[in-house]
């Protein structure tokens, strides 16, 4: 279990190991997060959970520790919809981090384009229960209609038991909508069962749907490392090269089963994306594409 430090938890590995893979020139890690400071970026009052700090200085640290270029952080489910600690990573940046954040529904067209000049590029809807209260789907649907004018595009978040209700919103959504970890698949189950082939069918019909291959240490049931989850994982970049993203999702955020290496998660990248043209697509030219059009 993860322990308490700092009125918080350390849901992150100590020290992660040098990966012996390394990532292309301009490789992102299209998703993680930061944590305060709580003294100057204090935590929401609605969260589920109380992490430790874990600031932007610890994830560039990271970033050129496992040999990536460049991050995209999203917006953590504890700060809520105050984007305050995710916009000074960004500024802190140097251009070489984006970010997805959690917006207000009467946010001013004045805060969206101080959002888009720090760097941010979507928002994330979270549709997880245990992390967040229930959203009308109109909020969001209000929400993805007006940040469209600033070409960003959307995040969501869900369990796989939600997907098929989710379906029909989801193809109301405009511009490109991003699935976070897979949707969440079973991994007991093969990835030839009709729950996960569910959402490789919804990835097909519709080509404006991307995903992240990411997040085996959540998925898992085995345990590292997470020879249960790369199937999935390979199997979406195989079938989809030019619509998947990864990253590490350091800090991890209330991970409570162990503290993931973020340097074996590296490492595993060569057997989800097994050549180099894969790789490329996914750590470079897919994120690039979506992050740093302009």
């Amino acid at each position: 279990m993860a322990e308490q430090a700092n009125d918080g938890v350390i849901s992150w590995h100590p020290n992660p190991r040098t990966p012996a893979y390394v990532p292309p020139a301009g490789a992102v890690d299209a998703h993680c997060h930061v944590f305060g400071p709580a003294s100057f970026f204090p935590f929401a009052p609605e969260r589920k959970y109380t992490p430790s700090d874990a600031s932007k200085d610890m994830l560039f640290a990271l970033r050129d520790h496992l040999g990536f270029s460049r991050n995209v952080i999203v917006q953590a489910t504890c700060h809520g919809r105050d984007n305050r600690a995710l916009v000074d990573a960004l500024r802190a940046s140097d251009a070489r981090a984006r970010g997805v954040a959690s917006i207000a529904p009467d946010i001013t067209d004045v805060d969206l384009q101080e959002l888009h000049d720090a760097g941010v590029r979507g928002i994330r809807f979270n549709f997880v229960k245990r992390l967040v209260d229930a959203t009308p789907r109109e909020v969001f649907q209000a929400s993805a209609a007006r940040v469209q004018h600033l070409g960003w595009h959307i995040v969501v978040y869900f369990e796989a038991a939600d997907l098929a209700k989710l379906t029909p919103f989801l193809k109301t959504l405009p511009g490109i909508i991003i699935v976070d970890h897979m949707g969440r698949p079973d991994v007991s189950k093969p990835v030839s069962h009709p729950d996960f082939q569910a959402f490789v069918q919804l990835m097909g019909d519709m080509p404006n749907l991307w995903t992240k291959v990411s997040c085996p240490e959540r998925l898992t049931i085995a345990g590292p490392p997470y020879e249960d989850v790369l199937p999935f994982q390979a199997f979406l970049v195989k079938h989809f090269p030019d619509r998947v993203l990864w990253g590490t999702d350091w800090p991890h955020p209330n991970m409570k089963s162990h503290r993931p290496d973020d340097g074996l998660l590296t490492d595993l990248i060569p057997q989800i994306a097994p050549t180099a043209a894969l790789q490329h697509a996914l750590l470079v030219d897919n994120p690039m594409r979506l992050y740093w059009a302009d």
